[in-house]
């Protein structure tokens, strides 16, 4: 099997399993984006490549903040953010510099959903009465033991929960004489998952009457303008602003 099969493949299997989630889920995000509320999006490791992936998006939404922390990422220190997502509170403290409030969506990507971080951003998500979307492997986190001291993982704390139905492990292929498989699925259907959700977001909004603040690429001719003007709106409440 060659990589590109088996995201058809992946592809195909989220399109005929997960319509229902992403239906559910766009309407949670069309309800607190027309109440001018935000869609925040967290995630760690490989993870926050998601979280970046809706922000700032040529034809993509403009209200989404990105959650994002150099400790979680890894280009200051790959192993270390393996254990500060593991850390019990460090969420906490990370997420004590952003504006959460009761209406907003958050979306948390974390294919395993079992570390702390994930598990702790649901919990005060949810706490600030924010709505929760996971994106996770199904698959991967009924695997695992829990990694949090409550014994939750991020699925059982979301209210709906969108399953990137990838493999335990996220690495797809197998190749004789190596120790585990390679080729991991969960960013590239990640971000099919998210684009997916965003365009049944924008359709609710039209449909509704509502015309969605959406971003312009600024390599077109008149980007920079659109969008310099769209987001000083939301100055003080996206913080990569």
């Amino acid at each position: 099997m060659s990589y590109l099969s088996e995201i058809r493949r992946l592809l195909d299997q989220v399109e005929a399993t997960q319509e229902k989630a992403i239906s559910t889920a766009a309407d949670l995000i069309a309800d607190a984006l027309a109440g001018d509320h935000l869609l925040h999006i967290f995630g760690t490791g490989h993870a926050h490549i998601l979280a970046e992936e809706l922000f700032y998006r040529a034809g993509g939404l403009l209200p989404v903040n990105p959650i994002l922390d150099s400790g979680l990422m890894l280009h200051d220190n790959a192993l270390a953010s393996s254990l500060f997502e593991r850390l019990p509170g460090y969420t906490k403290i990370v997420f004590s510099v952003y504006n959460l409030e009761a209406g907003d969506v958050i979306l948390i990507a974390s294919n395993s959903g079992a570390n702390a971080a994930p598990v702790e951003a649901a919990m005060l998500a949810r706490e600030h009465g924010l709505k929760v979307i996971a994106i996770t492997s199904l698959a991967h986190t009924r695997a695992v033991p829990p990694r949090h001291s409550s014994g939750k993982k991020l699925y059982e704390l979301s209210d709906v929960v969108i399953d990137n139905c990838g493999c335990i492990g996220d690495a797809a292929l197998e190749i004789a004489g190596l120790p585990g498989k390679i080729e991991a699925t969960s960013t590239v259907i990640g971000a099919s998952l998210l684009h997916w959700l965003e365009h049944e977001t924008i359709q609710r909004l039209m449909m509704r009457g509502i015309t969605p603040d959406i971003v312009i690429s600024a390599n077109v001719p008149g980007g920079d303008e659109h969008n310099t003007a769209n987001f000083a709106r939301f100055k003080g409440r996206i913080r990569c602003l």
